[in-house]
């Protein structure tokens, strides 16, 4: 999982860009970006990207009182306060598109085991969709089902164990709702 620094980083790049995000047609926003060494490199600015890295970055014990985390949260929620509307029609776009990569994903699995290895990257994709659904307008039934089927699936054949990412950061994704990140999918 990315470090505090790589989360520090991202947010200083797409905190500033928001507004112009949120007013624009585009689901993936660019970034110029350089991960930290032995980073991977960055994704493109989302909505979902950006409250999973300021989650993350404030989770991080003794991290979450810097002043540059704290003048970040206070532009991130003045954004999000302004322009409130075209934030929740940004998230309601992304959860979508991300429900059907989830979807794609647990549907590989189901078909062939070999990518279970990929589950902790993965799951990253769940996460992001329960941060989404607080944000955007009601999701269709239709998307609800789909969800609500994944996870049966999930919870069948989940494996549970330790939590996935860093331990330090297990307090801001407790077990309740972030159950599928404490477990592994099996290989076989």
């Amino acid at each position: 999982m990315p470090s505090f620094h790589y989360d520090l980083a991202f947010l200083k790049a797409g905190i500033p860009e928001l507004q112009a995000y949120l007013l624009s047609q585009e689901i993936y926003w660019p970034l110029s970006l350089v991960p930290p060494s032995g980073e991977r490199p960055y994704p493109k600015m989302t909505l979902g990207w950006l409250i999973l890295s300021l989650t993350r970055a404030e989770g991080w014990p003794s991290r979450t009182t810097t002043s540059d985390l704290l003048a970040l949260r206070q532009q991130y929620q003045a954004t999000r306060a302004q322009w409130r509307l075209a934030w929740q029609k940004k998230a309601t776009q992304e959860f979508s598109a991300r429900l059907k990569l989830w979807t794609h994903y647990l549907n590989e699995y189901r078909d062939d085991k070999i990518n279970a290895h990929q589950y902790a990257y993965e799951s990253q994709r769940r996460v992001l969709l329960t941060l989404l659904l607080s944000e955007s307008t009601p999701p269709t039934p239709a998307e609800m089902e789909l969800l609500q089927g994944m996870d049966k699936f999930l919870q069948a054949v989940l494996k549970p164990g330790p939590f996935l990412w860093e331990p330090e950061l297990s307090a801001a994704f407790p077990p309740e709702p972030y159950w599928y990140l404490y477990g592994t999918l099996p290989d076989k």
